[in-house]
């Protein structure tokens, strides 16, 4: 039994990843998904690192899943545990010394031209599924700071030294899967694999996530 440590994307919330944890049980495995401390102005990525190591506890072995925004947290929560791997999921790859605010300008994310929000990041997700986990996340950031985090440069000297997959969602409007081959091979070295889904894949393909995510023990 694999225990995955799943974190959710900026605007996001632990709630993002329930069709997938259930997947992920029916398949034997632990889960923990874990809220950041986004509404604290204080709270640092190490804060947030901490926050998901915490969740963690003396769990293992883990595999440590980020998407989107979390990208800027999953290294550094390899860097405080013992991580069998590291999977981003249409994730940001930090640089070091880069804040996440500077990482759109210096990635060269082209700007999307879909200017509706659900089109963007769920279009292929069921309307009511969509609609209420919006909701949900909506209200559990209602008061979101994220200051200090968004600001704060990548504290890492390097990369961790932890195997690191990266997940291109090929239906994805918002990191773009011709964006997504790019960035990854610039930052990582290394090719992404691919699954069918948007940006919220994990909502829209929760079974081949899973099953993606159950073949990272695997190997």
């Amino acid at each position: 039994m694999t225990t995955f440590a799943l974190i959710h994307g900026g605007g996001g919330s632990a709630y993002d990843w329930h069709l997938v944890e259930a997947e992920l049980h029916r398949r034997g495995h632990d889960t923990v998904a874990v809220n950041l401390p986004v509404s604290d102005p204080d709270a640092g990525l190490w804060e947030y690192a901490d926050a998901v190591v915490r969740a963690v506890g003396e769990r293992g072995p883990v595999v440590v899943v980020a998407h989107s925004w979390g990208g800027f947290v999953g290294p550094l929560v390899c860097a405080r545990l013992d991580a069998a791997a590291l999977v981003l999921v249409t994730a940001m790859i930090p640089s070091p010394g880069e804040a996440p605010d500077e990482w759109w300008e210096r990635s060269g994310r082209p700007d999307s031209d879909v200017d509706d929000e659900y089109e963007l990041y769920l279009h292929d997700v069921p309307r009511e599924l969509g609609e209420r986990v919006l909701a949900h996340d909506a209200a559990l950031n209602e008061k979101a700071a994220m200051e200090r985090a968004c600001a704060e440069p990548w504290p890492l000297p390097a990369w961790p030294d932890v195997p690191t997959r990266y997940v291109l969602c090929r239906d994805d409007r918002f990191f773009t899967p011709e964006f997504a081959r790019r960035h990854v091979r610039d930052r990582l070295g290394i090719t992404p694999d691919e699954v069918p889904g948007s940006h919220m894949a994990m909502l829209s393909h929760p079974a081949e996530l899973a099953a993606y995510l159950a073949g990272v023990t695997a190997s």
